[in-house]
């Protein structure tokens, strides 16, 4: 499919003109646009449109999906028509903000923070993956792990841990990059400041609990102040509001302090004084804070596991809308980094599944005449099952409204089964199917019963209300 200078047009015209573009910009398969007002958007119209996949309005943002490899031709087309000037993802962003209220922006600024450092923790999960099947027993052998049976793999199972832990064992030094970065402030200042709360010399915080119980926790004497020496590994509240303050101080003191001292001056005050904020009131109040939220989660999900599993499971795809589930992202990290594990990704990855399974349905709901519907429930129900929910969800589902509802119960059914057995999995890694793969393997099993409830809860829910609802076919 090629993109025509008509198909722009009527893009451009379905949204309400270029009067109501704001700021335009696209990523590797959507326009990404701001715009004066939403309310003008025809959806009918655009998703009509010949090389339109989909639609969706996100964070202040309205996202046209238009494929890989045809939105750079569509975007300059619309700049073109348009007279608009190119702009950066963040020009974007930051006009975006500015119709965001006060939650969204809190959601928005960790999102900014996360998404970056992504990449790494997903990496270090499928990592940590292979590493299980290969240390974990009961997998191909009877009480045994792969590297017991066959000894001459073990330094290599090693090799790959040690790769694979890397990211968390330094999860700090990668937030701190990414938010000092976002607060404004020198990302490398960022890298030192997280590295420094895990710094050897300290006492590691997996250790903190046995440390204290002996009363052998080790402190620091300021001229009569007791101020504990522990690191913050697997923590995440320290670090951030420790990047917000290292950030302020930053520009604080580039604004006033003149050019041919500031190497001198900027950053060896930022850091120090950072540095003993931290380590004397930001890091103990923080791990203390963070300790009980996880403490809290776990709590819930220990007394009403079925409960808590079946709202995660029916509302994270709800979230996922909203953009309220990066709040969970820190969530899920602390927990991997405090107990061990997380409960609550498993289900992020059923709820992946779930909502490719009702685009699935649609593929044979649709009248065969609607070529371009039937192709787009296909390839967006593929998509999902490899973890990337959002062309299922903003291109088939929410059209339609009964297979997004269809996978949000058999998501919510099998988030509560997952919930019951206290499933886990040691780091976040690729939703979908491939999800198993950070999954301890011993819940392996009610994991696959989860992933199996998730595939055909959805698929013969939309099947069956299709007979009932009245634009099974229309769209």
């Amino acid at each position: 499919m090629s993109v025509s200078k008509e198909s722009v047009q009527q893009i451009v015209e379905a949204i309400g003109g270029k009067e109501n573009i704001q700021t335009a910009t696209h990523c590797v398969t959507r326009l990404r646009l701001v715009l004066a007002d939403e309310g003008k958007v025809d959806k009918k119209k655009l998703e009509n449109i010949d090389i339109v996949k989909g639609s969706f309005s996100s964070n202040g943002q309205f996202q046209v999906v238009i494929g890989q490899g045809l939105v750079d031709k569509a975007y300059k087309i619309l700049v073109a028509e348009t007279g608009i000037g190119e702009a950066s993802k963040q020009d974007v962003k930051d006009a975006a903000a500015k119709n965001l209220n006060p939650l969204q922006r809190a959601i928005k600024v960790l999102a900014d923070i996360f998404i970056p450092i992504l990449p790494a923790i997903v990496t270090a999960g499928l990592l940590m993956g292979l590493n299980n099947i290969l240390t974990g027993k009961d997998i191909f052998y009877h009480g045994k792990s792969f590297i017991e049976v066959h000894q001459n793999w073990k330094d290599l199972a090693s090799m790959i841990n040690l790769i694979a832990n890397t990211a968390f064992t330094f999860l700090p030094g990668l937030i701190g990059w990414s938010a000092v970065k976002r607060f404004g402030g020198s990302p490398l200042l960022g890298i030192v400041l997280g590295l420094m709360l895990v710094h050897p010399d300290l006492l590691n915080a997996w250790s903190y609990g046995d440390a204290k119980a002996k009363g052998e926790v080790p402190y620091w004497d300021l001229f009569g102040l007791k101020v504990q020496a522990i690191g913050y590994q697997g923590q995440v509240l320290p670090i951030l509001f420790a990047s917000y303050l290292l950030a302020k101080i930053e520009t604080f003191l580039n604004n006033r302090v003149h050019d041919s001292v500031k190497l001198l001056v900027v950053a060896p005050i930022a850091l120090l004084v950072t540095g003993f904020a931290t380590f004397i009131v930001i890091g103990p109040v923080t791990f203390w804070i963070g300790n009980n939220i996880t403490d809290g989660v776990v709590w819930i999900f220990n007394h009403f596991a079925w409960l808590g599993g079946l709202i995660y499971g029916g509302l994270y795809a709800v979230m996922v809308i909203t953009g309220m589930h990066h709040t969970f992202l820190a969530v899920d990290l602390q927990l991997v980094g405090s107990k061990g594990g997380t409960f609550l990704w498993p289900i992020l990855a059923i709820s992946n599944i779930a909502q490719g399974s009702a685009a699935l349905a649609m593929l044979f709901v649709v009248k065969k005449e609607n070529e371009k519907l039937r192709g787009l429930a296909g390839t967006s129900a593929l998509s999902a099952y490899l973890g990337i929910t959002e062309p299922a969800m903003f291109g088939v589902n929410l059209r339609f409204r009964y297979p997004f509802i269809s996978a949000l119960i058999g998501s919510a059914i099998a988030g509560m089964i997952l919930a019951m057995s206290g499933v886990k999995a040691f780091s976040i890694g690729v939703g979908g199917l491939p999800g198993f793969l950070s999954i301890m393997h011993q819940y392996w099993l009610v994991f696959f019963i989860g992933m199996a409830i998730a595939i055909v809860v959805p698929f013969v829910l939309t099947i069956i209300w299709s007979r009932f609802a009245k634009n099974d076919v229309e769209a």
